[in-house]
């Protein structure tokens, strides 16, 4: 891996993050793409430089993190399951789940149905919570376990907290930014395992590669973060969805085939 791929990568990474469309995936994509080796060091770096699309959200919602404790509650609440499931299949994870292109095919696949159907059957009523910290300690710890299921790769972390949220009568808005903010110590802890897990172990040049892919993703994140959250307003996750199908199939044709 170089500076150019460290590039690339960051700005897909900063890009797909916070969109439903699997930034694992395209991750996995792009490596192939560009012939990049999945050493132990490709792999934490896919992972490190979600940080720096996690202080973008930080960056962009400093007000509501500092200011209001009832949201950081219902944040951790929902982290639980989450945490739980990825210190104890940390090892399964890394070496067997990152990286294997056949799941993130189907993972892709399936969730791009998914996310067509159940946007086809969800209907966004006057009642539902519009507000984060009005979501309840239940909804928010169900929300957790959803997004649990997104350690496949290819599932998306971010349409398994939104589409659940959606469901379980909280408005798009107040759904997409649960999601940001939950990705907060959800991403946070997997970057901090994968590196003690490494024990620091990594080359001054590769340092100075995760750097560029930090600052890369922090930035091309908040603009993705901010597309979001004016496209939601208006339209439906159904597009995600065709996308996530279409990308799907280049996948298994460039990839599989």
């Amino acid at each position: 891996m170089d500076y150019l791929h460290a590039i690339i990568l960051s700005i897909i990474e900063g890009i797909t993050e916070f969109l439903p469309i699997s930034s694992t995936g395209h991750m996995i994509l792009a490596s192939k793409l560009l012939n990049i080796v999945q050493t132990d060091f490709v792999k934490s770096f896919e992972i490190i430089i979600q940080l720096g699309a996690i202080f973008a959200v930080i960056f962009l919602y400093w007000k509501t993190i500092t200011k209001n404790l009832e949201v950081w509650k219902k944040i951790i609440t929902a982290f639980i399951p989450t945490a739980i499931i990825g210190f104890l299949l940390f090892k399964i994870i890394k070496n067997y789940l990152l990286g294997n292109s056949l799941i993130t095919v189907i993972a892709l696949l399936i969730g791009g149905i998914l996310l067509i159907i159940l946007e086809k059957i969800y209907k966004e009523n006057e009642h539902h919570i519009e507000n984060i910290e009005k979501i309840s300690y239940k909804n928010a710890f169900l929300v957790g376990v959803f997004q649990s299921i997104s350690v496949i790769p290819g599932v998306s972390r971010s349409a398994a907290t939104i589409i659940p949220a959606l469901f379980l009568g909280t408005k798009r808005k107040a759904a997409v930014e649960f999601s940001f903010l939950l990705a907060i110590p959800t991403m946070l802890a997997a970057s901090g395992l994968d590196i003690i897990k490494s024990n620091f172990s990594f080359t001054l040049f590769e340092y100075s590669i995760l750097v560029v892919g930090f600052i890369g993703s922090f930035l091309v994140a908040i603009l993705a973060v901010k597309f979001l959250i004016n496209f939601i307003k208006k339209h439906t996750l159904i597009p995600f969805g065709i996308y996530r199908i279409i990308l799907a199939i280049v996948f298994w044709l460039v990839v599989l085939k």
